[in-house]
């Protein structure tokens, strides 16, 4: 399926602002799943130095400056990507048990070097007691890996309410598992918690979501939104598996990836400094289309 994806970030500031440095993770990755066959980065007002290159991740990041003075800045991304659907979908009661796959993962050879470092807390994911209370009710001695995780994508999508405007992404992940409420970034994180209090590495994924309007209505320009899910270690056989909480599923080609870290905080669209502008209004409008 291939996409064209806009997102457009506007920024309002009460103040001028003097500079401002701004790393973007904007452009999809390629991987085994998916291409992408073009992306362009236009920022207003123009900056004075902007460059691009990868992340520690490996995801393409572009780092800019404005020196301009600038009461608004503008930053849109505009975005064709391939992305192709499995081959098959993974049986969840084949493969590893999740209690096998914790002890292996530990063997610190081959491909589960790099899944290990994703197996210790991090700045937006911290595990505690009732995290792995809750876990485990999922996740029983010998229970395949796939299964156990797709229960819990399940029971999170079941007995927590999306709601927006109750947290941010400061919100601790114990917190969220209390009100029982958030949005995607919150089950994303909650869900890996989960998943690394008992020893599986677990990894953040950013993205867009295709979405569908309402039977006979148009979709609305702009009321697309950045999305989040996870992907969990299953071994070096089959590698990472993503699920989405959110939507109580397993993604395939409605879902487009732009990056993949530790929490948010490693993927987060637009993240810097700036000097000035005092209290600021931040305005978001995302786009994806599927067009062929």
């Amino acid at each position: 399926m291939r996409y064209s994806v806009r997102h457009r970030t506007t920024f309002t500031y009460e103040e001028p602002v003097s500079v401002s440095h701004h790393v973007l993770h904007l452009t999809p990755r390629g991987f085994d799943r998916q291409r992408c066959l073009s992306s362009t980065i236009h920022v207003d007002p123009k900056p004075t130095l902007i460059s691009k290159g990868a992340d520690y991740f490996g995801n393409t990041v572009q780092y800019l400056t404005i020196s301009e003075p600038h009461r608004e800045l503008s930053v849109e991304a505009t975005s064709q990507v391939d992305v192709f659907g499995r081959t098959a979908s993974p049986s969840l009661t084949d493969g590893p048990s999740w209690d096998d796959l914790a002890q292996s993962v530990r063997t610190l050879a081959g491909p589960t070097l790099e899944a290990y470092e994703y197996l210790f807390d991090s700045r937006y994911v911290v595990t505690t007691g009732p995290i792995g209370e809750f876990a485990r009710e999922s996740f029983p001695p010998g229970r395949p890996l796939l299964e156990a995780t797709m229960d819990l994508t399940t029971r999170i999508f079941t007995q927590f309410t999306y709601r927006g405007g109750v947290s941010d992404v400061s919100t601790p992940v114990a917190e969220v598992l209390s009100m029982r409420k958030g949005v995607c970034q919150d089950f994303a994180h909650l869900q890996i918690a989960c998943l690394r209090s008992l020893g599986l590495p677990a990894r953040y994924v950013s993205g867009y979501l295709l979405t569908h309007p309402p039977a006979g209505h148009a979709k609305l320009v702009g009321s697309d939104a950045s999305h989040a899910w996870l992907s969990v270690w299953s071994g070096p056989d089959a590698g990472w598996i993503d699920f989405d909480p959110t939507n109580d599923l397993m993604p395939d080609v409605e879902h487009v990836t732009v990056g993949w870290g530790r929490d948010y905080g490693d993927v987060s669209p637009i993240n810097g400094f700036i000097l000035g502008g005092g209290e600021h209004e931040v305005a978001v409008a995302v786009d994806v289309d599927a067009v062929a």
